[in-house]
């Protein structure tokens, strides 16, 4: 069982899980430097406790990213990367804008990628939703 004290919040108890999509076009760790970008980002704006790192990294194939020219008035190229984060629901607006704001921001300033080309999703989910091993439930009630 984790130790409350290690979760002084109830944001602060919201866990990811991270897919990270992308072009296999990138150059050998491209995936992985994006990955890093975002667990940052987690940390520093959305409250993720460090070590909280669960993320799966997948490198496609040009057809295998079917995505229109542009969107809401944003032109997209062969370099999107998808960013899904599956979390606890409980996090305000706000923080969600400075989340999605800190990874387009830093990943175009350390990775040179174009901000349009970062799309970023949240799944929401209730925190029973999770198990993290042992077969189960660690923030579910208490049986």
């Amino acid at each position: 069982m984790l130790c409350p004290h290690l979760f002084p919040t109830t944001e602060s108890r919201l866990m990811p899980l991270v897919r990270i999509d992308h072009g296999q076009h990138h150059p050998a760790g491209f995936g992985k430097a994006v990955g890093e970008v975002v667990y940052r980002a987690m940390i520093e704006e959305i409250n993720v406790p460090a070590d909280d790192k669960f993320q799966i990294i997948t490198s496609h194939p040009g057809t295998a990213l079917n995505v229109a020219p542009s969107y809401l008035g944003i032109e997209y190229s062969a370099d999107i990367v998808f960013i899904q984060v599956t979390l606890n629901a409980g996090r305000s607006i706000e923080l969600k804008k400075k989340f999605y704001r800190r990874i387009a921001d830093d990943l175009s300033n350390e990775l040179g990628m174009r901000q349009q080309d970062v799309f970023i999703s949240l799944v929401e989910v209730a925190k029973e939703n999770w198990s993290f091993g042992n077969g189960e439930m660690q923030y579910g009630p208490a049986s």
